[in-house]
């Protein structure tokens, strides 16, 4: 018997459509080939040559085709065997294909396409024959006369691709093992007693998958028909592109898609099964899902589900971890927080401290001593701001430069770092106020508290902020003529300084502070200056120290050097006590209370000030900005943000009793 030839009864233009794909789904498309014909055992082989690979291969062991289905398999499309019953013959499989089309897409790797077949005819004989189709004509199908063989070679179809386009690096196994494995892991789930071979590497799925899963979705309805569905969702072990299969409703898949959604270090593949999506399939609709308004909506919400999914599951590892370090006695945080900024605090810590678990190599491995010292580090850097924390991600921990982008948006986008910085330098300047307090008014501590050794070098070491934010440190412990020489330096004149400025006593005055500022507002171009005279705590004040006071003051407003339009001077003597002369003096008629002089253009004035009022005032500028705070982290996105984006972490971690719940719950039980 002579070669025949079949004409493909379709346009040339809908077949090279069809031989066009990607080479793993075009493998994959002639593995089902194998596996719908009862094949137990397929392989994907190579046939190398001395520089380059010749041929693709890819046999099975099923049961071949018929030389008498030829022309309904090749000659037309939409005429597979398949087509009349959902099953394979033999083992009654469930099948993937029925159009015929799979077939073609052999030519998407190499010019040359050839079938051999090794069937059982009707007689018990068994033959084997070559169909061949190459890509420059697809309609014309070749097919060779059948020859008997043996009855006892094995049955099956060998497909063999020559005349490769280019070397397909992504099917050899360290490529193609994982995303086969995604594509057959239902198949090779359901039929335990099938297997797929890549170059003698088996695919395992069990072995890969880390986490299966699956949840109903609700009906699709199209033109009033109901379908039901359900997405099936396996974790793999290792890294790998997520996809989300459209399989029909018994997990075949026909197309997959990217998902539109994060799930930061999970890598899964889902599968979406329906009636409705086979529908499709035989609809040839399925290079159309984008459009398809009812698989959309199913699209969306198994993307829910699954997203759903992994945050739980990362809530569990977190929570589990934090109680781990807690048990171990190296969590940084002793006690549970009682404010909403300390919340907010110990939530951003868990985010920074579970992706330094997750990504630093040995940290869970670490012992009890260094883990402890790198989870303090964390704390530590935290509070001190966004960029002390940059820094410790990527010079002492090594974290991915990826994860550190990830982590450094978190900071900034949720504003908790700023936040937090902010409440700690609170939190610490109260601490200041209330020690500094004891100090100057206990009994046993004030007495030998001393003037200039101590109390006055508290205060400048980075401590004059009690004075108000506003001011800044610009002289410290030195004479009228520093004073001077800053001024000049501040307001940029040109003063002579070629005697030294000396007090209307011809004495020499060492001023123990000096702060300056800018004056805000409407007048940026305006000085001004706070000179203070510290006075021990044991020493009230009386004429003395005001007589000292004023005069600074008006050596200040006599000598012209000093002398500028935009420079306001005041000048503050503080103690603990004031003398009744000291109470009268603070007490003048239409002066605010504590001013004891000012100078006619208002430009120099002497202030008498108590520590009890300095504190006050400070303490109220302080509780101030820790109310802001709180509302900022009570009222704005920072929190929403944090549990919005990162629930993974925060959903199931038990939520600290703050002090205000407290109250509210004792409230509620009154």
């Amino acid at each position: 018997m002579a070669e025949i030839h079949y004409q493909v009864k379709v346009e040339k233009d809908h077949i090279r459509k069809l031989a066009a794909a990607k080479p793993v789904p075009a493998i994959a498309e002639l593995i089902w080939n194998g596996l719908d014909a009862d094949a137990t055992r397929v392989d994907l082989e190579f046939d190398e040559g001395e520089a380059v690979t010749e041929a693709i291969i890819v046999s099975d062991n099923g049961h071949g085709i018929p030389y008498a289905d030829v022309e309904t398999l090749f000659g037309k499309l939409g005429g597979s065997w398949k087509a009349h019953g959902n099953r394979s013959k033999g083992r009654a499989r469930l099948l993937h294909g029925k159009e015929g089309k799979g077939r073609f897409k052999a030519l998407a790797l190499g010019r040359v396409a050839d079938w051999t077949s090794v069937f059982r005819a009707e007689d018990q004989n068994k033959y084997r024959f070559t169909i061949s189709v190459i890509r420059d004509d697809l309609v014309d199908v070749r097919v060779t006369a059948p020859t008997r063989v043996e009855n006892s070679m094995p049955t099956g179809v060998e497909v063999r691709i020559t005349e490769l386009d280019r070397s397909y690096r992504s099917l050899e196994p360290d490529q193609s093992v994982q995303p086969l494995s995604e594509i057959f892991a239902l198949y090779l789930t359901d039929y335990r007693d099938v297997s797929i071979y890549v170059a003698s590497q088996k695919l395992d799925p069990d072995s890969l998958i880390k986490v299966r899963t699956s949840f109903d979705l609700q009906p699709i309805i199209d033109e009033g028909a109901e379908f039901s569905a359900s997405v099936e969702v396996i974790e793999w072990t290792s890294a790998t592109e997520r996809w989300i299969f459209l399989c029909g409703p018994e997990g075949f898949p026909f197309h997959r898609v990217s998902p539109g959604f994060q799930t930061p270090g999970h890598q899964f593949s889902a599968y979406i099964k329906s009636q409705f999506i086979q529908k499709l399939q035989e609809q040839s609709l399925m290079d159309f899902v984008e459009m398809n308004a009812p698989l959309q909506k199913a699209l969306e919400e198994a993307g829910e589900r699954i997203k759903l999914f992994f945050r739980e599951r990362d809530s569990e590892v977190a929570l589990s971890e934090i109680e781990r370090w807690k048990a171990e006695e190296v969590y940084p945080y002793a006690e549970p927080p009682q404010t909403s900024v300390e919340v907010a605090e110990q939530q951003l810590f868990n985010i920074v401290a579970l992706n330094v678990n997750k990504h630093v190599p040995d940290f869970s491995s670490m012992d009890r001593r260094n883990k402890a010292f790198q989870l303090r580090m964390l704390r530590h850097a935290l509070e001190k701001g966004p960029n002390e924390l940059q820094h410790i991600f990527s010079e002492v921990l090594g974290l991915p430069e990826r994860k550190q982008k990830e982590l450094s948006k978190l900071l900034m986008e949720a504003d908790l770092g700023n936040i937090i910085t902010a409440s700690r330098l609170v939190s610490d300047r109260m601490k200041f106020l209330t020690g500094l307090e004891m100090l100057i008014y206990d009994p046993e501590t004030k007495k030998y508290l001393k003037e200039r050794s101590q109390l006055h070098r508290m205060i400048a070491d980075n401590n004059t902020w009690i004075f108000g934010e506003e001011f800044s440190l610009t002289v410290d412990d030195q004479s009228l003529t520093e004073v001077l020489r800053k001024h000049r330096k501040l307001i940029g004149d040109e003063i002579v300084i070629d005697t030294p400025v000396k007090r209307i006593d011809e004495k020499t005055g060492i001023v123990d502070l000096m702060l300056s500022r800018s004056v805000p507002q409407s007048r940026p171009d305006e000085r001004e200056h706070l000179v203070i005279e510290l006075k021990r705590p044991s020493q009230p004040i009386g004429a003395d120290e005001i007589m000292q006071v004023k005069k600074y003051a008006y050596t200040v407003a006599a000598d012209e050097r000093f002398r500028h339009l935009k420079t306001r001077w005041s000048f503050w003597v503080i103690s603990n006590e004031l003398d009744p002369f000291a109470r009268i003096e603070t007490r003048q008629k239409d002066k605010p209370r504590g001013q004891v002089s000012q100078t006619d253009d208002g430009a120099v004035e002497v202030w008498v000030k108590s520590w009890s009022e300095v504190l006050a005032d400070s303490k109220g500028r302080m509780r101030f900005v820790q109310d802001k705070l709180q509302a900022n982290v009570d009222k704005d996105h920072a929190l929403a943000f944090l549990r919005t984006t990162y629930d993974r972490y925060l959903s199931s971690l038990p939520e600290p009793t703050s002090a205000e719940s407290e109250e509210d719950e004792d409230a509620a039980a009154e």
